[in-house]
């Protein structure tokens, strides 16, 4: 279903950009839950890719501008927090882009309980770049708190890596 078929205001969501991961638009990163008019309003609904995200206000703001100048008068952004995000609802084209810009998708979330999510080690990460299987981790923390610092053995560039939620 493309953005066209969820409305107008959907639409124009559907274009705003991640701060953190510019790359994507909040709709490829699973963000963006729903656009509804209610009334004489736009009612938007995000959901954090977790609790604390230091993003959500610029996100809210962005949402807000955007339709704003798209002639929608009232904008109310709600956060919905239930379910919690997952890095499973990345979608397939947002996938893409994380790898084209240099940055490894991540894999399958874990199902089983983990108390740190953002602290427990990805299995395997491919080199976005040539491939290779067998990258390293440099750092459990890269430039936001949901990406890890990896290098390549085989082509030995750093790059980073989402982490799987």
């Amino acid at each position: 279903m493309s953005a066209e078929d969820h409305g107008p205001a959907y639409a124009v969501a559907a274009t705003v950009t991640d701060p953190e991961l510019p790359v994507l638009t909040l709709a490829e990163l699973g963000i963006l839950r729903e656009v509804r008019d209610v009334d004489d309003a736009v009612v938007v609904s995000i959901t954090p890719t977790y609790s604390g995200c230091p993003a959500m206000a610029q996100m809210r703001a962005d949402l807000t501008d955007a339709l704003r100048a798209a002639g929608y008068a009232t904008v109310e952004v709600r956060t919905v927090l239930h379910p919690p995000w997952t890095t499973d609802w990345i979608s397939e084209t947002g996938r893409r882009k994380l790898a084209a810009a240099g940055i490894a998708p991540p894999g399958p979330a874990r199902t089983e309980a983990v108390v740190l999510p953002l602290a427990a080690p990805p299995s395997r990460v491919r080199c976005p770049r040539c491939g290779c299987p067998d990258t390293v981790e440099i750092s459990r923390f890269s430039g936001t708190a949901c990406k890890a610092l990896r290098r390549c053995p085989n082509c030995v560039e750093p790059f980073e890596h989402l982490k799987e939620i």
